[in-house]
């Protein structure tokens, strides 16, 4: 059985125009399946808990949709039994399908699912953040603190958001909203904690972004190292005095190049511990987790089952 959770309004109604093309091959051959519907936030992490819940055997869960969306199936999945995932984007950044390589062809992501040839066993990471009473999140991509969770903040809440979605301008909103991040953004003093023994300390960091896989923010590929199946994260921190050498770190990832720049630093763990000196914004696969001052995350290695 497959089992479609499909978020209708992603990415100017593209979500649902791209799940009647598969509709209409599902029905073609005569393959059986049941579909799930999101209308807000949160849906598709619980119909993701309710079709794993009671660990049933082979389960095969495919999301259409963006990056978001795949998020919140992630965190819903209960891994007591077999599972493995498929993903057919409709999102604006759609980081998940460029690490993967995925056909941007609806029809031909679903002919690699109902026929697969190759499996990956990869990996997925885990954010831990507030004070007193501990909120866990799952993320398949990436999670960060500071500008670049803000710029997710921001989109997330603009105002604009619908209309560029509307005239399908969606990914021209990480853009917009980054430059002008760039322009208010102020940097705070803070460390990183790299598997409990490696303390790296900074003054003027403008945000520290955690990978599972190379892209974030619809193609901005900070971490060109990181790999979704050696049970490790890549650790990125753009730190510097001035603001206006973080432009060349920031062009070159948009442009898929490792920057060399003073301004940027790498560093792999299997869990690391992030401290601000003031709150700062925190996402996870660009969804919010409010403003945090303190962040830790660790790797969940080769735990997912998906097809690509």
């Amino acid at each position: 059985m497959y089992y479609f959770i499909v978020n209708p309004n992603s990415r100017c109604g593209r979500g649902r125009n791209i799940w009647k093309k598969v509709e209409r091959m599902l029905k073609a051959s005569y393959t059986e399946y049941q579909a799930f519907f999101t209308e807000k936030p949160g849906d598709a992490r619980r119909f993701a808990r309710e079709l794993t819940e009671g660990c049933r055997d082979s389960s095969v869960i495919i999301g259409v949709g963006g990056d978001g969306t795949v998020n919140e199936i992630l965190d819903g999945l209960s891994f007591c039994g077999s599972i493995t995932l498929g993903y057919i984007p409709a999102g604006s950044g759609n980081d998940l399908a460029r690490s993967l390589k995925l056909p941007k062809n609806p029809v031909r992501c679903l002919k690699k699912i109902l026929h697969p040839k190759y499996y990956k066993l990869m990996d997925y990471g885990v954010l831990s953040y507030g004070e007193g009473e501990i909120s866990h999140r799952r993320f398949m991509v990436s999670a960060g603190i500071g500008m670049d969770a803000a710029v997710c903040h921001s989109i997330l809440y603009s105002k604009s958001k619908g209309l560029l979605h509307k005239i399908c301008f969606g990914k021209l909103i990480y853009l917009l909203v980054g430059v002008r991040q760039l322009v208010f953004a102020k940097p705070s003093k803070g460390y990183i904690l790299l598997n409990g023994v490696q303390k790296i300390e900074f003054s003027n960091a403008y945000f520290v972004s955690v990978h599972i896989h190379p892209y974030e923010g619809g193609g901005f590929k900070f971490a060109p190292d990181a790999s979704f199946e050696d049970g490790q994260l890549c650790v990125c921190v753009m730190s510097n005095r001035k603001k206006r050498k973080l432009i060349p770190v920031l062009l070159r990832s948009l442009m898929g190049r490792k920057s060399l720049h003073r301004g940027i630093r790498y560093y792999s763990c299997e869990e690391v511990t992030i401290h601000m000196d003031r709150p700062m914004a925190v996402h996870v696969d660009g969804e919010s987790c409010f403003c945090q001052n303190d962040v830790q995350l660790r790797c969940i290695g080769r735990k997912l089952r998906m097809i690509v």
